[in-house]
């Protein structure tokens, strides 16, 4: 049972989190990569009302529209939007906390209303909250922080907000209004996930599968009732979701809720290649069907030179929405490949429990105490199921494909928090009243030390991070000179807004194009160079050098940008020639059809 005394703590904990979760945000370093620029480029159109541009198949507009509102809010321009994100990130946190006050809530709720009253449970209210808090904290230093531009925390939040929804349907009486008025805000809240990512899509329908069958199974009740509400989730999820899916499957010309799903399929299990994919590269479709529609304009075959001007949006079009120039490439099971997948996924999620491991430490810790689970009555003791159940079976999708830490923070929180629900004195210790509350009394205290332990490192590291932003002289904390620079290198270029560019090497075109964004040009043609490690030697080794640059030029751009070493970039090479340095970064920037006397000047 809660007390009194063990809320003030839950109060004390969420009054420090708000200015310590300030102060992380403050001094998250710069996280930003090609998926985050991706993002801006839609919060700009959704921000301009440039529908059709919004439409993706990859990239999805409800985290977006997030930032789209912090630009209505602030008014940011290019070099100080990532402030204005990130204080979006920030109220995104606290979103996160508050699902996880419902989830508990809901998942406490319904150990009520199913567990025996012989079973005690070693955790009460605020135990439970304390530890939901605690881990959200940890996710925030790690997978989710603030500093990164996003959706997986927004989706974590709209995931567990929608389980918490499920598991109050579930509690509610028999022909309650509770039981028909939860059911489709769990479908609404399923909804706004499938908006953020179409991941969540699948994992609507296994709810909505788990709704009717537990409703009916270990809820008693009629099939009617369960069906109803089964529905009216549906019927939820439909008018949240559907326009959007009705939009999609528009702009593609049949059903689609999101290919990003099947794409990473392709790249990562069919052996399908990920970038520069043409129709006559037959040996690098892998285990996949592939009758691209728009792919690529390929300029030069070697080095591989391309032109992204068929796709309207983006600063980078390739990563704007990728589904465009991979559009038909299905996916087929390859069990040589998929099979060795697996098992790498395996390894990364026992990763991610070793990274992790105050949670399942914390569950040790209170069994070695005396608790117990209490598993032997499937229709008393299974409120911990659904939640566990939904968890689990995130881990087993992204395990088919790709795990990353981010993906499965969600399924984390949904399978340890009801594991620690489960835990209860057992009947068999014979404990008096006064031994039991004193066993409750030590779980909460070994609850609470974590979780302020947790709260006290992500002030140490706010702390940390401030004073390395002062030893470099860093006007932000989301300042990276070396993007930022290469920004002003080109500006100081003669380089303008609107301007077409050309990219070289992986790192400047693909990984960290946020330059681009930064200068207000569009990156339109690559010379495909997949290497960041001494690119200067790579373009050294190709015989038809000067040809690419000339077909690069033919397209219009002012310059072709790569990240060098500087202590490669020696005159006496020949690839090495002509190339300017932007600012004192490693971006290099080759003149192509800038004014005679910009690079004189430079």
């Amino acid at each position: 049972m809660s007390t009194p005394s063990s809320r003030k703590i839950v109060y004390l904990y969420l009054l420090l989190l708000v200015p310590i979760a300030w102060l992380a945000t403050l001094f998250e370093p710069f996280q930003i990569d090609g998926d985050a620029v991706s993002y801006m480029d839609i919060a700009d159109l959704i921000r301009a009302h440039h529908w059709p541009g919004i439409v993706n198949g990859y990239w999805h507009p409800l985290y977006p529209a997030c930032l789209a509102i912090a630009q209505i809010l602030f008014h940011p321009t290019r070099w100080n939007e990532l402030a204005a994100y990130e204080f979006i990130n920030y109220i995104i946190f606290f979103a996160q906390a508050a699902a996880i006050l419902l989830f508990v809530s809901a998942l406490v709720r319904l150990r009520e209303r199913m567990n025996p009253q012989q079973l005690q449970p070693l955790l009460s209210l605020d135990g439970m909250r304390l530890l939901g808090l605690g881990l959200l904290v940890i996710a925030s230093q790690r997978e989710l922080s603030m500093g990164k531009v996003r959706p997986d925390a927004l989706l974590s939040a709209l995931l567990i907000t929608a389980f918490a929804m499920l598991m109050e349907s579930l509690a509610a009486e028999k022909f309650s209004r509770a039981a028909f008025f939860f059911a489709p805000l769990m479908g609404a809240a399923f909804g706004l996930a499938y908006l953020t990512k179409s991941f969540a899509f699948v994992i609507a329908f296994l709810a909505f599968i788990l709704l009717f069958a537990f409703q009916h199974w270990l809820r008693r009740r009629t099939l009617w009732q369960s069906a109803v509400t089964g529905a009216l989730a549906f019927l939820a999820f439909a008018i949240v979701a559907g326009p959007y899916i009705a939009a999609l499957s528009m702009q593609k010309h049949r059903f689609d809720y999101g290919d990003s799903g099947a794409l990473n399929y392709a790249w990562y299990c069919s052996g399908t290649e990920k970038f520069h994919l043409e129709p006559w590269m037959t040996d690098k479709y892998g285990a996949s069907s592939v009758h691209l529609i728009h792919p690529e304009l390929q300029l030069l075959a070697s080095p591989g030179v391309y032109s992204y001007r068929a796709e309207s949006f983006g600063t980078y079009p390739a990563w704007f929405d990728p589904t465009y120039f991979n559009e038909r490439v299905v996916p087929h099971l390859d069990l040589h490949q998929e099979i060795p997948r697996v098992l790498r996924n395996i390894v990364l999620f026992v990763h991610y429990l070793t990274d992790h491991p105050e949670g399942w430490v914390l569950l040790l810790l209170l069994i070695s105490f005396g608790a117990r689970f209490g598993f032997k009555k499937i229709h008393g003791e299974s409120f911990w199921l659904s939640p566990f159940l939904l968890g689990l079976a995130i881990i087993a999708i992204y395990a088919l494909v790709n795990i990353e830490e981010r993906y499965i923070a969600a399924a984390w929180y949904a399978m340890l928090l009801p594991a620690c629900a489960a835990l209860c004195i057992p009947a068999a210790l014979q404990l008096d009243e006064h031994r039991r509350k004193t066993l409750q009394q030590i779980a909460f205290a070994t609850v609470a030390l974590l979780a302020f332990i947790f709260l006290a490192e992500s002030l140490r590291i706010a702390i940390e991070e401030r004073r390395v932003d002062s030893v470099n002289l860093l006007p932000h904390s989301w300042y990276d000179p070396q993007t930022y620079g290469a920004a002003r290198g080109l500006a100081a270029l003669g380089v303008k807004p609107g301007d077409e560019v050309a990219c070289v090497g992986s790192y400047a075109c693909v990984h960290n194009h946020y330059w681009a964004r930064l200068a207000g040009v569009r990156a339109l043609t690559e010379i495909n160079q997949p290497f960041e490690d001494n690119l200067v030697a790579h373009l050294q080794n190709i015989p038809n050098r000067q040809q690419a640059y000339d077909v690069v030029k033919a397209q219009g751009a002012k310059v072709l940008v790569g990240k060098f070493d500087p202590g490669s970039m020696n005159e006496k090479i020949p690839a090495a020639s002509g190339w300017l340095r932007l600012g004192d970064t490693d971006f290099y920037a080759l003149p192509l059809n800038l004014p005679a006397n910009a690079a004189q000047e430079k």
